[in-house]
């Protein structure tokens, strides 16, 4: 009996072990499974803390390249689902001017080639790259180093077809510019990451790299056309003169866009490293330099809308201008009393000076601070210089700046300024968006609109019957003015072989629409141009060229028999009066009474 409660005992007891034993693992379980849900939530949470919060759409790694300009630049390896990040830009009228396409880059690791010497061998063939610095790169040692960038699709499918083990394709974007040379310092180019380096593409570049679904691109004010018609023009000049250089600005005066701004040299942004470096320069925004008579025009309105002269005064030319040590000169004397009419058409440096002696350098210089020629231009662009000036305004400072030296500024001063002078006498914006200048309010008066009338009949002088008569076409009524500056060499003289030479000009000038300025840097004369190297010559003709083609190009219809100006219907009857009954006394043939009444206004 007791053998059977012992035996009774024992099994319950064995029993209520194994219920225990059961739970304890059960408990057990239950805490490592805790457990792997505690750590796939973590993980899952990382991959969401990656891949939406923050979403790094690559990772970082240095390029080692031996012969890469980029070397040790970090660069971003991107995911093959990667949205294109950088925007377009495109022309006025909707032309695409600048883009991103999806292209595959090949690097290597080199911890895992095999065959270093066969896929050297095998990859210089097939990409046209030097063998030696591809067996160099496959034997670095290193566990990134690219071997070629954006390759082509076919080149894409040849290198995986080599099956080589240590390559990787890395999916990245390529920027392209469908128009190469043409826009390449107005568009600028970007970096091996994607970021702008120059340009548009730099003065952009966060709203480039950031675009929403719904962005639009970005729409400059330039007229793809103009642009490629500009730069045409002003190469075959560049070549027939043998320049090192040129630039050219066409601008709309009614809205401050600009419409073209060419550089030469140039370089082509899809292939920047073949390229000249100093062929990046950007002339039209970071060139400054002594602009010549194309100044006088700025002294013309001073003298006349601060009352120190009018249109119907004059100084004696008769003989160079003393002035302390120095003595001015004028490159074709015309030796005798001219008026401001004949000073600013035969582009007189004697009667310029005079008349900006008559102003005095406290107004001279408060005129070119208000018009903008001491600082850099306003505009949305990244490389622009500073002009340069000097800092003590002594009379022969007054004198030279009076006739475009002792002064430099960038061609876009120029523009400006000039647009200002001709458009009713006020300073507008420049702009280089389309519709930039949309919601401004009017600019700041510079010059009365009676001053500006008689620059605007000045310059048309000076196409009809002065130094800028190449530039004359019949139904544009084109109004402007040549420039010619020696360019200052090491020591600080000028040299007289060096030659900035200009011409800009306004047109239809009885109320301009377009203003357009070529400048050319160093150019030779030759049989054509007997011999002269001037912006009569020279610049004058080229700006011809683009307004015949600018006016139907725009719509602009040409009008013939259109009645002469007071200025020009008095300047030829005068002429006569000259030739055929001049009194004794008569100094000059636009002193007439009857040219004084008709300008007096």
């Amino acid at each position: 009996m007791s053998g059977a409660v012992q035996k009774s005992t024992k099994i319950i007891i064995n029993e209520s072990t194994g219920k225990r034993i059961i739970e304890q693992s059960r408990v057990r379980m239950l805490c490592v499974g805790f457990f792997f849900v505690l750590c796939f939530a973590s993980i899952s949470v990382r991959m969401i803390e990656v891949a939406v919060i923050k979403n790094p759409k690559a990772m970082t790694v240095k390029i080692f390249d031996d012969d890469n300009e980029n070397e040790g630049e970090e660069v971003e390896l991107k995911s093959s689902e990667s949205p294109l990040a950088r925007g377009d830009i495109v022309d006025r009228n909707g032309v695409l001017l600048a883009t991103s396409l999806m292209t595959a880059s090949v690097f290597v690791n080199p911890k895992e080639i095999k065959d270093a010497n066969d896929a050297a061998h095998k990859l210089a063939q097939l990409l046209v790259m030097d063998e030696k610095i591809l067996l160099r790169r496959l034997k670095s040692g290193k566990t990134f180093v690219w071997i070629k960038r954006n390759l082509t699709p076919k080149e894409q499918y040849q290198v995986n077809a080599l099956g080589i083990p240590g390559l990787y394709f890395q999916p990245e974007e390529r920027r392209v510019y469908p128009y190469g040379n043409v826009l390449s310092h107005m568009l600028g180019y970007v970096g091996q990451d994607n970021k702008g380096l120059a340009g548009i593409e730099r003065q952009y570049d966060r709203r480039l790299r950031e675009p929403t679904q719904n962005s639009e691109p970005i729409t400059l004010s330039v007229d793809v056309r103009l642009q490629s018609m500009l730069r045409s023009e002003m190469l075959k000049t560049v070549n027939e003169f043998n320049a090192i250089g040129a630039t050219g600005v066409i601008l709309d005066v009614k809205s401050g866009e600009l419409l073209s701004m060419v550089s030469l040299p140039d370089f082509d942004p899809n292939a920047k490293a073949k390229d000249d470096i100093s062929a990046r320069f950007n002339r039209a925004t970071l060139g400054a330099y002594e602009m010549g008579s194309t100044f006088k025009t700025f002294t013309m309105a001073l003298g006349m809308d601060s009352g120190a002269t009018s249109i119907r005064g004059g100084y004696d030319a008769t003989k160079p201008f003393k002035l302390g040590k120095f003595t001015i000169h004028d490159a074709h004397p015309e030796a005798r009393f001219l008026t401001v009419p004949e000073i600013y058409a035969y582009s007189s440096n004697i009667g310029t000076a005079k008349m900006a002696l008559d102003v005095g350098g406290k107004k001279q210089r408060e005129f070119l601070d208000k018009i903008g020629m001491l600082k850099p231009v306003d505009i949305e662009f990244p490389e622009k210089a500073a002009p340069q000036f000097p800092d003590e305004w002594k009379d022969i400072n007054v004198a030279t700046i009076s006739y475009g030296h002792g002064i430099s500024v960038t061609p876009l001063h120029l523009v400006q300024g000039i647009s200002t002078l001709v458009n009713g006498g006020t300073m507008e914006h420049l702009t280089m968006l389309k519709d930039g200048n949309r919601g401004r309010s009017k600019g700041v008066r510079i010059v009365s609109e009676k001053t500006s009338e008689n620059i605007r009949r000045l310059m048309r002088l000076v196409v009809d019957r002065g130094t800028g008569s190449s530039a004359n076409i019949a139904g544009y009524r084109v109004g402007g003015k040549t420039g010619t500056a020696e360019k200052v060499q090491s020591g600080g003289k000028y040299n007289p072989n060096a030659k900035l030479v200009s011409f800009i000009a306004a047109f239809p000038v009885d109320d301009p629409e377009y203003l357009v300025l070529v400048m050319i840097d160093e150019p030779k004369g030759d049989k054509s141009t007997y011999g002269f190297a001037t912006g009569a010559w020279i610049a004058a003709p080229v700006v011809s060229k683009v307004i015949a083609q600018m006016g139907p190009m725009l719509g602009i219809k040409p009008r013939y028999n259109v009645p002469e100006d007071d200025a020009e219907k008095y300047w030829v009857e005068n002429e006569k009066n000259e030739k055929n009954k001049k009194p004794a006394s008569y100094a000059s043939p636009m002193m007439d009474k009857r040219y004084i009444s008709a300008v007096n206004y």
